[in-house]
């Protein structure tokens, strides 16, 4: 890479754009990251505790929040560093590492959604024998074979973008380095690269979904052919938060990555990318797990467990600053 590449380090030049905006963006995005942080470990927390959580629905919620926080954890730190400074550098090395996590958790993500999609169809296909099929060595293997996946695909991705040539500007217009605005600084960029990276980022998001879309035609049949509207009506309960997540996540990156660019789409495409990185992975907690029962008690148990205990915490720890004080 270093031997084709005249360019060591990116300017992140899209917060800049709105110079009188940096304080307040740095504390709404602030209080955004530590409520996404405290909402997804709350709920990985509440399900690891929770004997009656652990269900094959919940597993795959554990791995979805899971790669929520690490995606959010590696654009927004670096953001609201780049808030309070003027430089709003990153280097190569950096930007290329940012580039293959963000990507490789976000296809993560939408292969989760996709092993979530069939969970739910045997759910619906065979409640009764729900358990015995989607058991939790299945569960992680789809898990397991989702982040490979995902991250191999990044991994091509990367590899296409860091081995072409930097030689002109280095203004990145966008607050993280998002595979768009980077590849449009390259002086080798060709039609082929273009090709190669539209074809890969095609399968994560086409792929995923047409996976996702296959088992929700069979349970469209199934529920049909339901005799009670009862019966209707729980199916689709049992299929509304995921069907509400799969919109939001794939709505947004669809927008963003299939759409026809040109050279004032930069700051479209910004604005864009707060929603599924910022906006998106504060309304999942709520849409998927939040609206739900069991959820919601599993979260007061684990809520009222800290707040009992953290007197005693204190308490412990009392004799020990006064001994010292002595």
């Amino acid at each position: 890479m270093s031997n084709h590449t005249a360019v060591s380090t990116f300017l992140l030049w899209g917060f800049s754009s709105f110079p009188q905006l940096q304080n307040l963006l740095f504390v709404v995005i602030f209080f955004s990251h530590v409520t996404i942080l405290v909402a997804n470990v709350s709920i990985m927390v509440a399900i690891k505790l929770s004997h009656n959580l652990h269900t094959p629905m919940y597993y795959f919620l554990f791995g979805l929040s899971f790669s929520e926080t690490c995606t959010t954890m590696v654009i927004l730190p670096h953001v609201l560093v780049d808030l309070l400074s003027e430089s709003k550098t990153i280097s190569l090395p950096e930007c290329a590492t940012q580039m293959f996590f963000f990507f490789g958790l976000a296809a993560n993500n939408c292969f989760i959604m996709a092993a979530m999609s069939y969970d739910r169809y045997f759910a619906i296909l065979s409640p009764l024998h729900y358990h015995t099929l989607m058991i939790r060595k299945i569960c992680f293997k789809l898990m397991a074979a989702s982040c490979v996946v995902g991250f191999l695909i990044s991994l091509c991705i990367t590899m296409t973008v860091f081995n072409l040539s930097f030689c002109d500007s280095n203004n990145i217009q966008h607050f993280f380095c998002d595979i768009s605005p980077v590849v449009h600084l390259a002086c080798g960029y060709t039609s082929h690269h273009e090709m190669a990276i539209f074809m890969l980022s095609t399968f994560v998001l086409v792929g995923s979904f047409i996976l996702i879309i296959i088992p929700y035609v069979f349970i469209v049949s199934i529920v049909v052919k339901m005799p009670s509207a009862k019966g209707r009506y729980k199916a689709f309960l049992t299929c509304s938060s995921h069907l509400t997540v799969v919109s939001l996540h794939y709505g947004f990156a669809s927008f963003v990555y299939f759409r026809s660019k040109d050279s004032d789409a930069f700051y479209e495409d910004m604005l864009l990318a707060v929603t599924y990185t910022v906006l998106t992975p504060l309304l999942n907690p709520t849409t998927y797990s939040l609206r739900k029962k069991e959820m919601q008690t599993a979260l007061r148990k684990v809520l009222g467990s800290v707040i009992k205990n953290f007197p005693q915490l204190t308490n412990k720890k009392a004799p020990n600053i006064k001994k010292t004080e002595h």
